[in-house]
Order: structure tokens, then C-alpha cells, then sequence
């Protein structure tokens, strides 16, 4: 799945959501929900900075951060990063955080899976006619 119908279905099932956009592993923007793009790169800045404030506290020494939310007046920002990917997302304020993040995480993992082919159609038979022909009985 590409990120932007991953972000598509994200918005879809989570109606905590209000925004989203997806980055690689490098921090380059993949995918938003947001249709103007310099409101897009300032979402994608957001998530590298508060990756990169994360990691230089005293806490982070030696550990990869996997998940993060800042709770603010106005909403809440949440960052995850999974298999070398990240998505940030904001939402109204006092969301269900653990939903939240099990939504985001689902997001990236629907990044992973491989497109399911389709299925071929299935050739139909003509039904077999009585021997007979149409003879009425």
C-alpha cells in the first residue's frame, strides 16, 4: 500500500485524527492528509524536530523512540515511527491516546504489506442441458 491510501484509510477508521502525513526514514515527506503543501512540510518538520528533541533527552540514551505524544490546549501530536518509516498526526484535545496510537501504528504497518493481487475471475460454464432436448413431459 502506498502512504497516501494508508493515510486515506487512516482518516477513514480514526475520527481522532484531523491531520496526518507520513515520512521516510530520512524525513522526507511522503504523504499527507493536508491538500496545501507548506502545511504539509510544517506537520513533516514538526514530527523531525520532536524526534530529534526526544532523542537528546537524558531518558533516550540508547533507546530508539517508537512512539510519542505532546498534549497541548488545543489538541494533541502524535509521532510513531515503525520499520523505518514515521507518521505524525494531530487531533482535538483529550483524545484516547492508546487508540490513537494503535491507529497510527496499524497506518505503518499497512505500509509494509505487500498490494493483494486480485483475484482472477472465474470462467462460468454453460449449464448442462437434460438429455432429450426440450421435450415437456
Amino acid at each position: 500500500m502506498d502512504a497516501a491510501a494508508a493515510l486515506a484509510d487512516l482518516t477513514e477508521i480514526s475520527s481522532q485524527v484531523e491531520a496526518a502525513a507520513v515520512l521516510d526514514a530520512d524525513g522526507a515527506l511522503l504523504a499527507s492528509t493536508h491538500g496545501d503543501e507548506p502545511r504539509a512540510a510544517r506537520l513533516a518538520e514538526t514530527a523531525r524536530e520532536l524526534l530529534a528533541a526526544a532523542a537528546e533527552a537524558p531518558a533516550a540514551t540508547g533507546r530508539e523512540l517508537t512512539q510519542l505524544e505532546v498534549a497541548l490546549r488545543g489538541g494533541s501530536v502524535f509521532v510513531v515511527r515503525h520499520g523505518g518509516r514515521v507518521v505524525v498526526a494531530t487531533t482535538a484535545p483529550d483524545p484516547p491516546s492508546g487508540l490513537v496510537l494503535y491507529d497510527l501504528r496499524a497506518c505503518l504497518r499497512a505500509l509494509d504489506e505487500a498490494p493483494k493481487p486480485k483475484p482472477r475471475a472465474r470462467r462460468r460454464t454453460p449449464a448442462k442441458q437434460p438429455a432429450g432436448g426440450d421435450d415437456a413431459a
